[in-house]
C-alpha cells in the first residue's frame, strides 16, 4: 500500500470518499454511473471491463463480476476475454468490446479506419460513446486502485463471506 490509512477505515471508502472529497466523491459517482446507467449488454460490458482490469492488473477489478438481474457471465468468461483474438466463446460484438478495451488502453493512436468500420458495423454511435466513457472510467480508476495498492488491501468479492439472514 503506497499511502497510509487509518486502521479503522475501509481503504476504498476512505480514499474514494474522505481523503479528497471534492474529487473522490465525483470520481466515485462517475465510476458508479457506468454500472447504473449502461445500456450495453452484459457480455459486451464485462468483456470491455475485464480486459481493462487485466491490463491494469487491478486484483479487485479482475475478481469483480457485474451482476444484472441475478445474472453474471460464466466462470470461464475472463479466460475467453484474455484470448479474445482466438476463442470461439465470444460473438463479434463481445470480441470487439475486448479488442476496443485493449487498444483503448494500450494503443489508442492505432485505432484506424479499419477498426472503426468494424466497430460501426456492430455498435451504434451512442454505444461507441458509452463504451468509450466506460473504458475511460475503468482505465483511470482501476489503475488508480492498483497503483496505490488499494486492490491488495481490499476484500475481493470472491472472498467475501455471505451475510446470513435470519428467519
Amino acid at each position: 500500500m503506497i499511502i497510509d490509512l487509518p486502521e479503522d477505515k475501509d481503504p476504498l471508502y476512505y480514499v474514494w470518499g474522505e481523503m479528497v472529497p471534492g474529487i473522490g466523491v465525483a470520481a466515485s459517482t462517475f465510476a458508479a454511473a457506468v454500472y447504473e446507467h449502461t445500456t450495453l449488454g452484459l457480455r459486451e460490458f464485462e468483456a470491455a471491463r475485464l480486459r481493462v482490469a487485466q491490463i491494469n492488473g487491478c486484483l479487485f477489478c479482475q475478481d469483480w463480476r457485474t451482476e444484472r438481474d441475478g445474472t453474471t457471465v460464466e466462470a470461464t468468461f475472463a479466460d475467453a476475454v484474455t484470448e479474445w483474438r482466438t476463442t470461439p466463446d465470444l460473438n463479434d460484438r463481445t470480441r470487439l468490446a475486448a479488442e476496443y478495451a485493449e487498444r483503448y488502453a494500450l494503443d489508442h493512436h492505432g485505432l484506424d479506419d479499419g477498426f472503426w468500420t468494424r466497430m460501426k458495423a456492430h455498435y451504434s454511435d451512442r454505444e461507441i460513446v458509452e463504451i468509450s466513457m466506460c473504458l475511460g472510467s475503468w482505465l483511470a480508476f482501476g489503475r488508480l486502485n492498483h497503483v496505490l495498492g488499494l486492490d491488495s488491501v481490499c476484500e475481493l468479492p470472491s472472498h467475501a463471506v455471505p451475510q446470513q439472514t435470519g428467519h
